[in-house]
């Protein structure tokens, strides 16, 4: 499709949906009203599977991970047993060269712990960004697969929070927990196993610490996933408030509101700053907490252990291993509480991802062949009925006639339907009542691919990319030529004033083309559509942005691009319109007059008054 913008924002569409939806999305300019969507699991076993899919698509990495973790774990458990050897075999009998080849063993056992560690690292870094990448890549191209009424009702910094902070709390989640998961569950079972073959009075006494441990975590973590939740949702509420002020910085300073701007801000930010404290505190008092009761583990072990080697019960050599195990024993416990955090912040945020994956798509079905397929331009309007709001209806029965070739305009007053009209021709939205037909075949038994390939569309706010001024021509029609480029360009008036920038085609545009004019930005995206040669033409208010000057090349390359073509021009000079095929004047969702300027003008209707009082005001201005 050769448009310069995939949506359009005319103040025409003045009935979006204004609720909360099931997904916690608020829909507007991000504003805060009222309390926090509390977002609950749904599902957290199916996240969980669903992780695991994507995990899947990286056997081997997850296969070393798991090996090294196993090998880490089994040479860490190996070092204590090792070490109370030493104490008991050579530190005690004093045999020094025993001594010192038990050191040297140990120390390679150690070394060779750390560099399996090493690898195990590697490897699960390279499996979480692996993960997430395939998860943000799926995620965006749902992006470009959902319908245009998904994002009327969405903030940009909604929609960015789930593709980068969500994503994020995943990655790092998958980094840290697959490893620390499987490593607390191996040391735990393994220190036990362990433990119990040196002494089982010994081992009965450092699991008396277990229910105590037990108890406090649950109580903890109770209330993380909650809070998580919460801190989500509302930090991506602040990237939309920030995304929203940043873009009308201009609007905010002429009607100097800076101070309630950062009023509002403080309001969402002090929110925020509220339910990350208490995510934050709850998580974070789980590690201290765990430190304490280890310690406390450690002191009765050594007293225990001191008593039993007094009566002779056991060595110097277990009290010192017993003293390793209790620390790796307890530990696991304390990660895995750690890790549950985590965990939570992770299935909080893969939830709002698959959220938007698991919408249905805009695009029922690809093509069945991959053969062209050229239309005529014949466009019908059959009795249409629209709203974006079931109960609220914008268009009413309308209906329309656009022979192939014929220049259609429609004029009327703000928020009549002029460029719903539009949004239904493009199939941003798909009617209610009546019929659209094109060729004479329905609208809806075409692929949308297929269709948008075949019309152009011109806005009144002209959309360029980050890149070269060719390439965001060539957006038009990506296996176009560097001549066939330049042409187009010619043909919309742009080429003259590329030519003088110093890169002339190659020079590079900053985001949203702000090292150009409104009207070379329009030039271009004129140029875009000539490229792509569509057989259906539509410009919304494509000229209202910009001065007379500039106006009459708009118009010059306006009047190249419609020549044999289907054009349908929303137009607020209606100066701009005289010579249109046949004027439409769209009224409360119906067309009421339709005609040339000169019948329209003879019948001294609501036309003729508007176009009276546009001239009245351009000899006061």
């Amino acid at each position: 499709m050769s448009a310069s913008n995939p949506s359009s924002n005319s103040s025409s569409q003045s009935t979006m949906p204004q609720k909360i939806d099931q997904m916690g999305f608020r829909p507007g300019s991000g504003h805060i009203h009222g309390g926090v969507p509390k977002v609950r699991s749904k599902d957290t076993a199916g996240t969980l599977r669903r992780i695991g899919g994507y995990l899947r698509l990286e056997r081997r990495a997850l296969f070393w991970v798991i090996l090294c973790t196993v090998l880490t774990t089994g040479l860490a458990l190996i070092g204590p047993y090792m070490i109370g050897k030493l104490f008991d075999d050579y530190i005690v009998p004093g045999h020094f060269d025993g001594m010192v080849r038990m050191g040297l063993i140990l120390f390679g056992v150690y070394a060779l712990g750390a560099f399996f560690t090493w690898v195990q690292q590697y490897m699960a870094s390279s499996l979480s960004q692996n993960t997430v990448q395939n998860m943000r890549q799926d995620l965006f191209g749902q992006y470009q697969r959902l319908p245009v009424s998904f994002f009327d009702q969405r903030t940009h910094g909604e929609l960015m929070s789930r593709a980068v902070n969500d994503i994020s709390n995943v990655s790092n989640t998958l980094n840290q927990t697959v490893v620390q998961l499987i490593a607390s569950v191996l040391m735990l079972v393994g220190s036990l196993v362990m433990m119990l073959s040196l002494s089982v009075w010994m081992t009965l006494i450092t699991i008396l610490t277990v229910p105590v441990i037990t108890f406090t975590i649950k109580k903890i973590t109770k209330h993380t996933r909650r809070f998580f939740s919460e801190q989500q949702q509302l930090l991506g509420e602040v990237n939309g408030f920030v995304q929203e002020n940043i873009s009308g910085l201009k609007v905010i300073k002429v009607f100097g509101r800076e101070a309630e701007s950062v009023e509002q801000f403080r309001t969402i930010n002090e929110r925020l700053r509220a339910v990350g404290v208490k995510a934050q505190s709850f998580s974070g008092s789980v590690g201290p907490l765990m430190n304490s009761m280890r310690n406390l583990t450690f002191v009765v072990i050594a007293v225990s252990g001191g008593i039993f080697a007094y009566h002779e019960l056991i060595t110097i050599g277990i009290i010192v291993s017993f003293l390793n195990y209790s620390t790796q024993f307890s530990q696991p416990i304390n990660q895995l509480a750690n890790q549950y955090n985590l965990l939570q912040s992770a299935i909080a945020g893969a939830e709002r991802v698959f959220e938007v994956m698991d919408l249905e798509p805009e695009m029922g079905q690809e093509p069945e062949t991959g053969e062209e397929r050229r239309i005529r331009g014949e466009v019908v309007f059959e009795q249409v009925g629209f709203g974006y709001k079931p109960d609220v209806p914008v268009l009413n029965n309308l209906s329309l006639h656009a022979e192939p070739g014929q220049v259609l305009a429609l004029v009327g007053p703000t928020g009549a339907g002029k460029t719903t009209i539009i949004n239904l021709l493009t199939r941003f939205y798909d009617i209610q009542s009546g019929r659209i037909l094109i060729d004479g075949e329905d609208i809806n038994d075409f692929d949308k691919r297929v269709l948008r390939e075949q019309i152009g569309l011109v806005l009144q706010d002209a959309y360029v990319f980050s890149g070269t001024i060719r390439d965001n021509i060539r957006y038009g029609r990506l296996g176009a030529t560097d001549r066939e480029v330049e042409e187009a360009a010619r043909l919309a008036n742009a080429d003259v004033f590329i030519r003088k920038l110093p890169d002339g085609y190659d020079t590079y545009l900053n985001a949203e083309g702000g090292n150009l004019s409104q009207g070379q930005r329009q030039l271009l995206t004129i140029a875009r559509a000539v490229l792509a040669s569509p057989a259906i033409l539509i410009l919304d208010e494509a000229t209202s942005n910009v001065d007379t000057r500039t106006e009459l090349h708009i118009q010059e390359a306006m009047k190249t691009l419609m020549k044999g073509r289907t054009s349908f021009v929303i137009a607020h000079r209606l100066s701009t319109i005289r010579e249109a095929d046949a004027i439409l004047v769209v009224q409360n969702g119906e067309i009421t007059e339709r005609g040339t300027h000169e019948e329209l003008m003879s019948r001294k209707g609501f036309y003729f008054e508007m176009y009276q009082n546009q001239l009245v005001q351009g000899t006061a201005s």
